[in-house]
């Protein structure tokens, strides 16, 4: 699904963040990220989705063996790629609804498709909507309006749910959640895992990977992975802090 070798990328003023990244990510897998602050695991994601604040200066990035490298972050939804973001942007005047019906369209235009017709939208809405247990008065505020932190990751999954990607990264989408609503975001994110997509979940903490179990877990240090393993290895980092790993990377 996902193949990236040797990739390093930098910030527009230079600075170096990853170093060196070697990731292969197969169709119906999850694979967990992990590291302290500042170790370029949002930064990863960032450059997988294609945001142009980060310069990829060495390496390889492919899609289902597409090269990536030169596509917009645009080019890379459209190709199914998802970034659920560490800090959703409210956009007033715009309800979820339509939001998510404009996403759709727009995608199924540059593959070529004609519009989803409005009673299989409406439909596939109130299903995704169920499944995650949202109220369907939500779907009709603006987007990430006046949201508390939990329903702005829950519109987020279910943002993913409707548009069904083939790689899905989900940035942090722990943050904020109180027990509850994790389980139902990972509820839904566990719905939606098949043999045909992918899950990359970045995060800190291991609580999150009780509910949504990885095939991997890696550690990012320093811009490179550092160590990888099974979900155990996340237990290991809860257990021994991410100063274990700085000692074992400085041997």
């Amino acid at each position: 699904m996902l193949t990236i070798e040797n990739l390093h990328a930098q910030t527009e003023e230079g600075k170096k963040i990853l170093n060196g990244i070697d990731l292969d990510i197969k169709p119906g897998e999850v694979h967990a990220i992990m590291g302290p602050n500042g170790s370029g695991k949002s930064t990863l994601s960032s450059v997988v989705a294609g945001n142009e604040d980060y310069e990829i200066t060495k390496g390889s990035l492919l899609l289902k063996g597409e090269d990536l490298t030169e596509l917009s972050a645009e080019e890379r939804a459209h190709r199914g790629i998802f970034l659920s973001f560490q800090y959703p942007v409210e956009i007033p005047g715009v309800s979820v609804t339509n939001f998510i019906k404009t996403a759709i369209n727009t995608s199924r235009k540059a593959q070529e498709l004609e519009e989803m017709p409005s009673n299989e939208m409406l439909k596939k809405i109130r299903e995704k909507a169920k499944m995650l247990d949202i109220d369907t008065k939500f779907l009709s505020r603006s987007l990430n309006e006046g949201f508390s932190g939990g329903e702005k990751k829950r519109n987020e999954i279910f943002q993913m749910a409707m548009l069904e990607p083939k790689l899905a990264i989900l940035d942090e989408t722990d943050s904020g959640l109180d027990i509850d609503a994790l389980k139902i975001v990972a509820n839904g994110v566990n719905t939606l895992r098949s043999k045909d997509n992918a899950i990359v979940v970045i995060t800190h903490y291991q609580r999150l990977l009780d509910y949504i179990v990885p095939d991997f877990v890696h550690v990012l240090f320093d811009g490179r992975i550092v160590k990888s393993g099974t979900k155990e290895l996340a237990l290991e980092l809860e257990a021994k802090g991410y100063d274990w790993i700085k000692q074992e990377v400085e041997k």
